[in-house]
């Protein structure tokens, strides 16, 4: 099961089936979708998503957690897991992974996110992870570089140009 946790001005949270709404409007905004794949997910996606996010405590002992603000609004997602992506060569540390509303674009709540799951990470032994961001996500790249993650190689993933960092 997922820890609570707690930034200055977020609740990070497991998912939740109660979830499906909020991420599956987020996950079809082209404001959200155009660097991460190019398409919308559709509500069905989205719905094998959340689960695959639930699961993924049980199996592994991390996950994604779900962004929500100090009025309870939701904000995003963000978190660790094993993808298991068709990329060549495959990721070989666990993935951290962010996507915000687009209401939330803009206020620094990624990176708050992100230092406490990656301080969760490393209190937990898990020194070294990865992230996949397409080249022309600037505001990404940059937040990465922020936290760390360094360009190691460039790959192909769904017939789409990435950028793999590792941290």
């Amino acid at each position: 099961m997922a820890p609570t946790l707690h930034t200055d001005r977020l609740t990070l949270s497991g998912h939740h089936i109660d979830d499906l709404d909020d991420l599956a409007a987020m996950w079809a905004d082209p404001a959200v979708y155009t660097m991460i794949g190019g398409v919308a997910r559709p509500r069905e996606e989205v719905w094998i998503r959340l689960l695959r996010s639930i699961g993924q405590w049980q199996a592994f002992g991390y996950g994604s957690w779900v962004l929500r603000d100090a009025t309870g609004a939701f904000v995003g997602e963000v978190g660790l897991m094993e993808a298991r992506r068709a990329i060549e060569p495959p990721l070989a540390l666990p993935e951290v992974g962010w996507t915000l509303s687009p209401a939330a674009h803009g206020r620094g709540y990624a990176g708050e996110a992100l230092a406490a799951i990656l301080d969760w990470t490393q209190r937990r032994g898990i020194a070294a992870t990865t992230c996949i961001i397409d080249p022309g996500n600037a505001a990404s790249l940059r937040l990465a570089a922020r936290v760390g993650y360094a360009v190691v190689r460039e790959a192909a993933y769904k017939d789409r140009r990435i950028l793999v960092l590792e941290r």
